[in-house]
């Protein structure tokens, strides 16, 4: 089974956290993903850096620029990543863009995930027609979880189609805004975690965007199976080693 589907029947509520593959300094890649598992995070999204990352936050922009000026490319991520299964056994996500996933080859970057023990993928902007017409069996072949998105504007005929052709989670945006820009969750994204959870899902869904402290992970959590953290994580990384206190501060 793969690793994040066995994470996802554990009785508990999820904490993700995203950051950028080769930031703050190149060779910090590893390092960070084995301190967060120690620390008790559940699942670790690796951002693969882009130059035009539209969905993303200034912070996660400006550490995605960052990182491509320290020379992090694909194929450094994945010789960063070869041994990383002697040492960790948390789920691990590569997010990134289908741009850079496209050059490098989509069934050689398939390969090159399973090689080194990537779990799944979350690519934004990949249609959900062309991932199912054209690289549904290539993740199968190599056992990848692709994860759909989800924002509060998303119609409910088009999240059965995502909630039928996924099968780990739903990566659910708590608004419409980009990433880091969220300040608390008010009544209208409170009732839109209701709403999707009534939906009653075969796919759990995790919330994104928002999420920076216990409050706010409390409440994206009390009607989903989990949180995700990118842009408070990467502002905390910009200014402390100590990473077991910043999730201290969230769970």
């Amino acid at each position: 089974m793969n690793r994040i589907n066995k994470k996802l029947q554990e009785d508990k509520k999820l904490l993700s956290i995203y950051f950028t593959a080769g930031y703050p300094k190149i060779n910090d890649t590893v390092s960070i993903i084995q301190e967060l598992e120690k620390n008790g995070v559940d699942m670790i999204e690796i951002g693969l850096p882009f130059s035009d990352p539209l969905a993303d936050g200034p912070t996660i922009q400006e550490s995605s620029t960052i990182a491509i000026e320290n020379g992090m490319t694909t194929s450094l991520l994945f010789e960063q990543l070869k041994d990383i299964r002697k040492t960790v056994q948390i789920p691990l996500i590569i997010m990134g863009y289908f741009n850079p996933m496209m050059q490098f080859g989509m069934n050689q970057f398939c390969q090159k995930c399973a090689e080194v023990g990537i779990d799944g993928l979350i690519i934004p902007d990949l249609p959900l027609h062309i991932y199912e017409t054209q690289y549904k069996t290539i993740f199968e072949k190599y056992n990848l979880k692709n994860i759909f998105l989800i924002t509060p504007q998303t119609s409910n005929e088009r999240i059965d189609q995502i909630d039928a052709i996924s099968d780990s989670f739903i990566y659910m945006v708590s608004s419409a805004a980009v990433t880091g820009s969220q300040t608390d969750f008010g009544n209208e994204q409170m009732d839109y975690f209701k709403r999707i959870s009534d939906l009653n899902l075969k796919n759990p869904q995790i919330v994104g965007f928002g999420i920076k402290d216990n409050e706010t992970f409390t409440q994206a959590t009390k009607y989903q199976k989990g949180a995700i953290i990118g842009s408070a994580f990467i502002t905390y990384l910009n200014a402390n080693k100590n990473l077991n206190n910043f999730i201290k501060f969230i769970k």
